[in-house]
């Protein structure tokens, strides 16, 4: 869910302007899950910014103080959200903690990195929300070790139907800063792409595995 439409357009330009987005439908880039995406967003980018990169963790701390309060924990997924997630939390003098994809295999095995108060609610950072399996093994994770999970921030996401109805399900709220309906929006109004490249974009989202 987009908060507000004004900081939505703001961060689709910033991206843009760093070619954080990338579209190319006629050769489409392969992501990990095997999905042919016309679309490939790099927001690691934001941090080589530091106009870019303080708009966005200003933005996002402001989100979470005035959705959430200041009694919360920030926690970043690792590894793209942990630098913004940082700044986040100091922002809002807050703890910082990061959930890895999986336990380490050594050490002392941790997926969960930091501390984290259980009396407090959770806060989860994420760079880019897509299909939302990463982003829920982490929730899981959190919710594992009986922390509770008040929502979700990201800074961009693909808005995919079955990503948000996996949210849904299991009850977790998560807000962006931008996502694809704003980011299609903003490129037809600045006539950058036209009426049959703006369909196929759409057809993309609509059915990722089978729309090449």
């Amino acid at each position: 869910m987009i908060l507000d439409k004004k900081i939505a357009l703001q961060t689709i330009t910033y991206l843009t302007q760093i070619n954080a987005i990338k579209l190319n439908s006629k050769k489409p880039f392969t992501w990990t899950s095997g999905i042919k995406s016309p679309i490939y967003c790099d927001n690691r980018l934001i941090l080589s910014y530091p106009k870019i990169r303080e708009f966005v963790a200003d933005k996002m701390a402001e989100i979470i103080k005035d959705k959430y309060g200041k009694k919360n924990s920030i926690t970043g997924v690792a590894t793209g959200a942990i630098a913004i997630g940082s700044m986040i939390a100091e922002r809002l003098s807050l703890p910082f903690s990061y959930v890895r994809p999986e336990p380490k295999g050594h050490g002392l095995k941790n997926q969960i990195e930091g501390r984290i108060d259980k009396e407090n609610g959770i806060v989860v950072i994420e760079d880019l929300i897509s299909t939302g399996k990463s982003s829920l093994n982490a929730i899981n994770a959190l919710k594992f070790e009986g922390y509770k999970v008040n929502g979700m921030l990201s800074i961009f996401s693909y808005n995919f139907h079955f990503a948000n109805e996996i949210f849904e399900k299991e009850n977790i709220e998560v807000n962006s800063l931008a996502d694809y309906n704003v980011l299609l929006e903003k490129l037809k109004s600045d006539d950058k792409i036209d009426e049959k490249e703006l369909t196929r974009l759409i057809n993309w989202r609509n059915d990722p595995k089978n729309w090449f």
